[in-house]
């Protein structure tokens, strides 16, 4: 299984477990996950969700061999009812906190998922990088939207339409993250941090939380929903193609063309 899952002590872990794939994810990851997700949220003995990767590696982003043989808006399904989508709504809709322990490099959506957990902690070791355009697509999970708002346009562009990575302090710095850790140490502070809600009032932390992602949970829903339609037309564009042939042939892609 590449995605384990454990409750203990109120916490309920999940746990990217693909380290020969580098934590890749694929449609049935997602779905794990958006499982495991929604069954925190109905468990009343969990108080809070720990999401965390194996050592060196959080997740390098979507498999893309499995993500193309199911793409979203297949076959005039909706974009909204792929598994990213779902997984999407899910981390959107609990309204128990979410840590995440960034154990290492977080690629793609590995980078964007940051922005909807409530506690983030990185490894020293991490590296972070959004390089959607590089593939010929687009941002994904309201990054579009909230990415700006965390750093301004002109460093957004540079993590954004660059693809510039960003170490774990710029992390910190840009409001990715609440600190950075040793690599040996990020995953057992996450816990104890998760662990912290078991002695605050489940009540009041779920309605704090509401009341803090409240504000701009319509327009964030909305940009979702954007991206998510782009960034399916996207996955049939020649660039797209290009960009994943170079990928599997291990060469370098050549947009001149376009």
């Amino acid at each position: 299984m590449s995605i384990k899952t454990a409750t203990l002590n109120g916490v309920a872990t999940i746990e990217i477990a693909r380290p020969e794939k580098k934590n890749a994810l694929t449609i049935a990851m997602y779905e794990a996950m958006t499982q495991a997700l929604r069954a925190a949220a109905a468990d009343t003995t969990v108080r809070a969700v720990l999401l965390t990767g194996q050592p060196g590696v959080f997740t390098s982003g979507n498999d893309i061999e499995d993500f193309m043989a199911r793409p979203p808006g297949q076959g005039g399904s909706s974009v909204e009812d792929s598994a990213v989508l779902q997984f999407m709504r899910a981390l959107l809709d609990i309204d128990k906190p979410v840590v995440a322990a960034v154990t290492g490099a977080a690629v793609g959506i590995g980078t964007t998922l940051l922005l909807h957990c409530d506690l983030v902690y990185v490894s020293d070791e991490a590296r972070l990088v959004m390089p959607f355009v590089a593939l010929g697509l687009v941002p994904e999970f309201a990054s579009s939207l909230l990415v700006p708002q965390l750093v301004g346009h002109v460093k957004a562009a540079e993590k954004l339409l660059l693809g510039d990575p960003f170490t774990p302090e710029q992390a910190v710095e840009y409001g990715f993250a609440n600190a950075v850790l040793p690599a040996g140490e990020v995953l057992n502070h996450a816990r104890r941090v998760a662990e912290r809600f078991n002695q605050l009032p489940p009540g009041a932390v779920q309605g704090a939380k509401r009341l803090l992602r409240a504000p701009q949970r319509a327009e964030v829903l909305a940009t979702i929903h954007t991206e998510g339609e782009l960034f399916a037309q996207r996955l049939r564009s020649p660039e797209a193609m290009e960009a994943f042939q170079a990928f599997f042939q291990k060469r370098k892609p050549d947009f001149s063309k376009f």
